[in-house]
């Protein structure tokens, strides 16, 4: 967790999430460039973010999806829990590369108010930043559509996320799912090229994250929600 002024009174206050440490210079070389931001820290964990903000207190948060300790919806998850009802102060503006409707939905569903790729400029970076301070809702070219279709109402509508299958990462989806075909240990981990006892770090995660005793619960859980 590091902080520094870049800009004057009046700029938008803006903490960073990634972790990877080269892409975060990138940005904050690229907003420091800019006028009417502040990046005030920066973060590479999900632990590190949720201190940061909680110190900083910045108005905008750019939010990577994919870390590996749990990514945005974590620390959206966490935030929001040490904030109680206090959630519209900081703003969440998630970027990532994924462009995946999976990721979209989850990170929205958990608070985020925009998402944007990592293909965006700087200067479209810091459009997004003060629309979505200012209270616009603002997404990359196509992702919009993902949010519409999960949220809208009709016998149309694509199903609307599930709050625990949120909380898995996409690795431990894959983990899930491949366990939920009947696939042993071993073969996960052949086809996923990790390590057994990787396979069984996702699988007591998972466990954990949704309250369940062993893999044949998971696999009716993994069935009910159509990852099979």
């Amino acid at each position: 967790m590091t902080g520094e002024a870049t800009e004057g009174p009046g700029a938008v206050r803006v903490f960073l999430v990634d972790d990877h440490a080269l892409f975060r210079a990138g940005v904050r070389a690229e907003l420091a460039a800019a006028d009417g931001v502040e990046v005030v820290g920066e973060a590479g964990s999900v632990a590190e973010a949720v201190a940061g903000i909680g110190h900083f207190r910045p108005e905008v948060v750019l939010l990577d999806v994919h870390m590996p300790d749990g990514g945005g919806a974590e620390v959206l998850r966490q935030v929001r829990a040490r904030s109680g009802d206090d959630k519209g102060e900081i703003v969440f503006l998630a970027l990532s590369v994924s462009d995946a409707a999976e990721d979209v939905i989850a990170v929205i569903r958990g608070g985020a108010r925009g998402y944007v790729t990592k293909t965006i400029s700087g200067r479209e970076l810091v459009d997004a930043i003060t629309r979505v301070k200012a209270g616009d809702a603002v997404f990359s070219p196509r992702l919009a559509g993902f949010v519409l279709d999960a949220f809208s109402e009709g016998p149309n509508a694509a199903p609307v996320g599930d709050p625990e299958l949120d909380l898995l990462t996409r690795r431990e989806r894959e983990v899930l799912r491949l366990l939920a075909r009947g696939y042993a240990y071993k073969e996960i981990a052949s086809e996923l090229f990790i390590s057994v006892k990787t396979v069984e770090t996702h699988v007591s995660s998972v466990l954990r994250k949704t309250q369940l005793s062993n893999r044949y619960e998971l696999s009716r859980w993994a069935s009910d929600r159509r990852l099979v």
